[in-house]
């Protein structure tokens, strides 16, 4: 197949998962994918078991679908199109997001957590400039226009105070921020001296098991290509409420951030972002941000410099199956509102704490993830339907979208106090939250966590509060035991609470076990 890469004129021609694992930023270019011929043996499929009509088709549709002997052709139209991001970052300010209030709070903890937040863009090493303390970090990018229009990563630009790229052909040239997305980690810059070879987005979503193609700038080495397949789809790694990504398993390295992953038709189907790595090294485990998700973003970022979403300000989380039993829902299905947010299009149509939403306009909602993605992708002052749980009982609420905020850090400052009391074998020590400083005046704090017992499987940790068990106000350590005990004679499996986190509200589903 012909790749579907544009040259410009004159273009030149030159050819939480295992804790000891790290999620890493890929702060350089991509590489790509290697070939290998597709050929299944009858010999090897139980023949037996099938009709021979049947089991002789099976082997001319093998036979019909060996994979190309190479890939030394698609490589050639669409290398000159990718390109290397070099940045200059001033080393007083904070990169990667780590201080910028724009950036969201799932996606921060992803950076500091996997992303090497001492050093930019996740670069370790490179080196200072004299005199002021200027740190220089690089990634990957890739040309979708002629005029110099470039897609990137957001951690790649992110408080960069300039921004050059190096094209396939060695030519240096200096590149202009238009906007950047934190929520997705993509940014869109622009080269004016064009035209230059550019390449398109897939309008097709990528199979599992299709070929790939990485092309990048690993460790700063500069234009290089490695080859995979598609190992999943809709993966959510834990970087942001939008995670999406296509999971390859090409060898992708820190310096990769931002390359582009294309199919064997030459168009980029994502852009890669983040490898999961014990060593900080490949290991056949990448993410990238797919096509589609990359389109919607880039259009508005060139457009308005910036992305607007919908909004209708409620805390989700998914439904699992345990808080599905403690609802009374025959399928651990929806977006479970952990509380809507003061003033918020969702508090002002009557939606509650506890509340399930199913649906869209009409269309189921699968999970959390799935809400907001579908909310995100509406334009704020949309009007829109909302199927929802409430109680046991369904309704329909019509509201009006407001407009995505900046997101704000959560902040967990709680500190321990006294009158302590111990719950049973949930594994908890609470106090009234009235009592200990920094935890407010509703429910009851966790002042201790028995890394043994029930609830330290569930997350919790010493300043959280508990706001509700079982859907009544808790104020005293006595309040817990006394509904844990009627769940318990009443023979509920587990019991829900609604925990305050910092800033954030969610429920929680605590298996009881005996009493």
């Amino acid at each position: 197949m012909k790749p579907s890469v544009v040259p410009a004129p004159d273009a030149p021609n030159k050819s939480r998962v295992l804790r000891a694992r790290r999620l890493i930023l890929l702060a350089t270019t991509i590489a790509g994918l290697g070939a290998a011929a597709l050929v299944i043996s009858p010999n090897l499929n139980p023949l037996g078991q099938y009709p021979a009509a049947l089991a002789q088709n099976l082997s001319e549709q093998a036979r019909k679908m060996q994979a190309p002997v190479g890939f030394a052709d698609i490589v050639e139209k669409v290398k000159p199109a990718v390109i290397s991001v070099r940045v200059k970052v001033d080393g007083g300010a904070q990169v990667n997001g780590l201080g910028s209030n724009d950036v969201p709070p799932g996606l921060r903890e992803f950076f500091r957590r996997f992303g090497m937040p001492d050093a930019p863009n996740g670069q370790e090493g490179m080196p200072r400039g004299r005199g002021r303390n200027v740190i220089t970090g690089q990634g990957s990018g890739f040309f979708i226009s002629a005029d110099g229009y470039a897609v990137t990563n957001n951690h790649v630009v992110e408080k960069a105070e300039s921004v050059q790229i190096t094209t396939d052909d060695g030519k240096l040239h200096t590149a202009k921020v238009i906007g950047t997305d934190p929520r997705t980690d993509l940014a869109l810059i622009k080269v004016e001296d064009g035209p230059f070879p550019y390449v398109k987005l897939s309008e097709r979503s990528p199979r599992i098991g299709d070929w790939v193609l990485a092309v990048g700038n690993p460790f700063g080495l500069g234009g290089t290509v490695t080859a995979g397949i598609v190992s999943a789809r809709g993966r959510d790694i834990g970087a942001s409420a939008y995670d999406d990504f296509i999971q390859i398993d090409a060898p992708v390295n820190k310096g990769n951030s931002g390359g582009p992953t294309f199919d064997t038709d030459g168009n980029v189907i994502g852009v890669n972002t983040a490898i999961f790595s014990p060593s900080g090294g490949s290991v056949g485990i990448a993410f990238a941000i797919p096509s589609d998700t990359v389109n919607t973003v880039i259009a508005q970022l060139k457009e308005h410099g910036s992305v607007t979403r919908g909004w209708i300000g409620v805390q989700i989380q998914p439904v699992t199956q345990d808080i599905a039993d403690s609802l009374g829902l025959k399928k651990a299905e929806g977006a479970l509102v952990a509380e809507p947010q003061a003033n918020s299009p969702a508090q002002k149509a009557g939606i509650e704490a506890g509340d399930v939403i199913t649906a869209v306009d009409g269309k189921e909602v699968k999970d959390a993830r799935d809400l907001a993605k579908r909310i995100g992708a509406i334009a704020p002052m949309a009007s829109v339907k909302l199927t929802v749980l409430h109680k046991g009982s369904e309704k329909t609420v019509n509201l009006t979208l407001g407009e995505l905020p900046n997101a704000k850090e959560a902040r967990a400052d709680a500190e321990g106090g006294d009158n302590d009391a111990d719950v049973g074998k949930l594994g908890l020590t609470l106090a009234p939250a009235s009592r200990v400083a920094g935890s407010g005046a509703e429910g009851v704090v966790v002042t201790g966590v028995d890394s043994t017992g029930v609830a330290a499987d569930h997350g919790f940790s010493t300043g959280d509060v508990i706001l509700e068990v079982a859907g009544k106000s808790v104020s005293t350590p006595n309040d817990v035991r006394d509904v844990v005990a009627s769940a318990r004679t009443e023979g509920k499996r587990s019991v829900l609470l609604r925990v305050k986190k910092g800033d954030n509200t969610r429920f929680v589903a605590l298996p009881l076990g005996r009493g």
